[in-house]
């Protein structure tokens, strides 16, 4: 960057050193200072750009990634925009293998960055030749000179986070930090947080959310994978249907699991008394602190920070549509008013 005129080379060098905001509104009654790490500041709107970026500059480091090769990756949105942009920028070809539950926008994003798409069935099993995993492993396979990221395998989506994510945190709470809530998917976000955070200060909790569907929070408790948990949900990157390695349980005190419906409501709530446009996982995310809040989790001297991975633009046609939500299910009365108060003028 040219620091004496403000201008950067290019988008890439805008990546991390996002804000952190004090949320006073929606948390009114809960004890405690609470804290938003809101990573839709990010130039790719979410976190991650982080691991993209990272994960890329090291296998261009370590000569994996060469001129003209192609980078492939499985993804519910977000890592792959990240990735086309990434790719982008450095003149790699992009495909992806996305899941069926990824919203419309977030695929007509990735298309728009020029990435290759493929859309696989979500609910089939993580083996099924179907699946996004496996389409992934397919084309890599059949692709000469191709780079698979495998985020949910990578141990350098743990790296990404400890190097970035975990120290911003530490110096943006002065060390103060007392409980760390981030949504687990991959695991990369929340287990590279927490293990920066933890080797400052082992006393940090560590809170992963779940989602109900998901096997995660059994797994953490039992160290045994329950093929009985596994059922469909609506919330993309959140939870899964098999074990991450990039997720480092032994990082993470505890896991609390939300409901689509009440993510869904919260992340609406933040736009409507925090002013933050984000996405379905940030409302999940506050859904798991009321529900930790209600359990006693926080005291007067408790510094929350919760991790919001993404922005709300790519959820216009779910969260954020009212045709949605009501073919889920999911309008109250106070929803359905809301939807009431556009006025059209003849």
């Amino acid at each position: 960057m040219k620091e004496e005129l403000q201008v950067y080379d290019n988008v890439l060098q805008l990546i991390g050193n996002t804000p952190l905001i004090q949320l006073k509104k929606i948390t009114k009654g809960i004890k405690g200072d609470i804290f938003a790490k809101v990573e839709g500041f990010n130039p790719g709107h979410s976190t991650k750009d982080r691991i993209a970026l990272y994960i890329i500059e090291e296998a261009e480091r370590k000569g994996i990634l060469k001129p003209g090769d192609t980078i492939i990756e499985t993804t519910s949105g977000n890592t792959g925009f990240s990735i086309a942009m990434v790719s982008i920028i450095k003149g790699y070809e992009c495909i992806l293998a996305v899941s069926s539950k990824s919203s419309n926008d977030k695929i007509d994003m990735l298309k728009t960055m020029g990435a290759k798409v493929y859309v696989c069935p979500a609910h089939v099993a993580a083996d099924d030749p179907r699946s996004y995993y496996e389409v992934a492993k397919r084309l890599h396979q059949e692709i000469k000179g191709s780079v698979y990221i495998n985020q949910y395998f990578n141990e350098l989506n743990i790296d990404a986070h400890f190097s970035s994510t975990g120290p911003e945190i530490w110096k943006q709470t002065e060390g103060k930090i007392t409980h760390l809530i981030a949504c687990s998917g991959t695991g990369g976000t929340i287990s590279g947080t927490a293990r920066y955070l933890k080797e400052q200060n082992p006393e940090v909790k560590v809170i992963g959310i779940d989602a109900y569907g998901s096997v995660l929070k059994k797994y953490h408790e039992t160290r045994e994978f329950d093929a009985k948990e596994i059922y469909p949900y609506r919330i993309e990157g959140l939870g899964k249907n098999l074990i991450p390695t990039a997720t480092d349980f032994d990082a993470i005190d505890k896991f609390v699991k939300v409901t689509d419906e009440e993510s869904a409501h919260t992340a609406r709530e933040l736009a409507k008394t925090e002013g933050l446009f984000v996405g379905y996982t940030s409302g999940a995310a506050m859904q798991g602190l009321k529900q930790l809040a209600r359990d006693g989790e926080f005291d007067e001297n408790s510094n929350v920070v919760l991790i919001f991975p993404d922005h709300g633009s790519r959820y216009m046609s779910k969260i954020y549509n009212d045709n949605w939500m009501q073919e889920q299910g999911f309008f109250d009365t106070q929803n359905e008013a809301a939807a009431q108060e556009i006025e059209f003028i003849k």
